[in-house]
């Protein structure tokens, strides 16, 4: 089997589960060691250590709440030290609360909302700013963002559009700022899939379906795929862009 990523390292936030425990398999299945974050599932993230390290290649599991952005930096320096480097960041932790619940309503949960601001955005910056001072040139950075950042679609989903639409600006600025050194960033506007992330509610969900050209929740294998390419040297002359994985939600 072929692996493009032989010899490079690799972060993948949120990958006890779901999409993420996905994107590491696949860039394990590439050649790449992986270190994954996880806030409390640890059991989850071992089990997930434990399938990477029978694909033949390192694995780690390192605890983060991305919610704390003055955590960033040691977290860097956790899988520098113990891995050896840092070629690929792959930003896929994220949480979703409140669906449902409109801008006006008196019943919504603003702490909730604030910790998902600092988990979605704010979080992810804090990590980019601190990997790009280790990252090796000509490295991979490929952030999660969501269709909603981009088509909301239906109400009460606000919040967390706004989290996912600012990282598409960052992501286009940083592209600037770190081409000279080979560094490509782009991001991948996941669809509906089944994550472990608070699902939306059966009336949200069936509207959703029904906005796809494609009318199904994917499976996150096939995002991890998109995932992988652009953390590949196949992509070396795309940066800036924003590759929709959602079913044609955009479209």
């Amino acid at each position: 089997m072929e692996q493009p990523l032989q010899g490079k390292i690799a972060l993948v936030t949120g990958g006890s589960r779901g999409l993420g425990a996905a994107a590491a398999r696949a860039l394990a299945d590439a050649g790449a060691d992986v270190a994954i974050t996880y806030v409390g599932s640890a059991d989850k993230a071992a089990v997930v250590v434990d399938e990477l390290v029978g694909r033949g290649v390192r694995a780690i599991a390192v605890q983060n709440d991305q919610a704390d952005g003055s955590r960033a930096a040691q977290l860097i320096d956790d899988v520098v030290a113990r891995l050896g480097g840092l070629d690929i960041l792959i930003n896929n932790a994220a949480i979703s609360v409140e669906q449902g619940r409109t801008v006006d309503d008196p019943e919504v949960d603003v702490a909730a909302l604030d910790r998902m601001h600092a988990t979605n955005y704010t979080g992810v910056i804090a990590i980019i700013r601190a990997a790009a001072k280790v990252l090796r040139d000509n490295g991979r950075i490929v952030t999660i963002g969501s269709g909603i950042g981009t088509r909301v679609g239906v109400p009460g989903l606000a919040d967390y559009a706004a989290t996912k639409a600012g990282l598409v600006g960052y992501t286009r600025g940083i592209a600037r700022d770190l081409a000279p050194r080979g560094i490509t960033v782009n991001m991948v506007q996941a669809g509906l899939m089944l994550t472990g992330m608070e699902p939306p509610n059966p009336e949200v969900l069936k509207g959703m379906v029904s906005s796809l050209a494609i009318q199904r929740v994917s499976d996150p294998a096939e995002t991890a795929a998109a995932i992988a390419f652009l953390a590949s040297p196949a992509s070396s002359y795309i940066t800036g862009a924003v590759l929709d994985s959602n079913g044609g939600y955009t479209a």
